[in-house]
């Protein structure tokens, strides 16, 4: 009866134990000068906040193109956009804009970009001097030593004020009512769009106010239902205005539809709007 080959499993299992201990604790693997595709999902995720926030400090394109190519990824407008989504449910607004003003530069939009350009205030033109030279008096005025001397006021520096890029106003191109039982009650749908082509605009922002306060909210963060969709809730019995933040129409007076369910229930519905501006 042969006996069981004891001996060469345990020096399998020495040798196994050996050769992990030289890989994991003597000599592991060391990764130097990898490429961004290879980085884990949420290190991409902090490679591309990166990259959209330089992009609206410095409104290089180009290059947060070419940063952005390093990632990999398949279509990087729709990385941007979802990323740009999962902030805003995260509470990070200010990420989830700088992400949106990306998604938006890379589908050739233009959107609000703050400009870091000066503004001074134009010095009044220089009346041209007189050509002929004055003679001077044949004798001089002493000095007055006890005259004070002038007090120099120093001049305020010009500070540096965010102004927008120009761009047209939005205008309304239809307002209706929704009632759909599917929808929660008091949905306000915005859509954003380009006169030509019908093009939807991601990055817009909206201000939706009322009395006592106001809510702002952003296009291009639930691409499934569209680019340039954006949505807030309405109260029944309040009034309430919108615009977008770049200028445009102000509409007024929006308030929740009274609905009838098919069951013969009463509900509130909700309100579609839809603004469009040239390219």
């Amino acid at each position: 009866m042969r006996r069981f080959p004891w001996e060469t499993v345990l020096a399998l299992l020495a040798g196994l134990a050996l050769g992990l201990a030289y890989a994991w604790i003597f000599a592991p693997v060391k990764v130097a000068d990898a490429s961004p595709a290879a980085l884990r999902a949420d290190f991409k995720d902090r490679y591309r906040a990166v990259i959209a926030a330089a992009y609206v400090a410095n409104n290089d394109l180009p290059r947060a193109e070419a940063r952005l190519a390093l990632l990999g990824d398949p279509d990087s407008y729709q990385a941007l956009s979802g990323q740009a989504q999962r902030a805003l449910s995260s509470g990070d607004a200010l990420q989830s804009y700088q992400l949106a003003q990306l998604a938006s530069a890379l589908q050739g939009i233009g959107a609000v970009v703050p400009s870091s350009t000066p503004t001074e205030a134009v010095a009044p033109p220089v009346p041209p001097r007189d050509e002929t030279p004055v003679p001077l008096p044949a004798t001089s005025t002493p000095s007055d030593e006890s005259a004070p001397f002038p007090e120099y006021t120093p001049t305020a520096r010009p500070t540096r004020t965010p102004t927008p890029r120009p761009g047209s106003p939005f205008e309304l191109a239809s307002q209706e009512i929704v009632c759909d039982e599917t929808l929660p009650e008091g949905l306000l749908q915005v859509f954003a769009m380009l006169t030509t082509g019908r093009r939807q605009i991601p990055g817009v922002e909206f201000i939706l106010s009322w009395a006592g306060g106001e809510e702002r909210f952003f296009t291009g963060f639930k691409p499934e239902l569209g680019n340039g969709y954006a949505d807030a809730l309405l109260s029944a019995g309040v009034m309430y205005s919108l615009r977008a933040a770049d200028g445009g129409v102000l509409l007024s007076d929006l308030t929740p539809p009274a609905c009838a369910k098919t069951s013969g229930e009463n509900y509130y519905g909700g309100l579609k709007i839809i603004l469009q501006r040239q390219p």
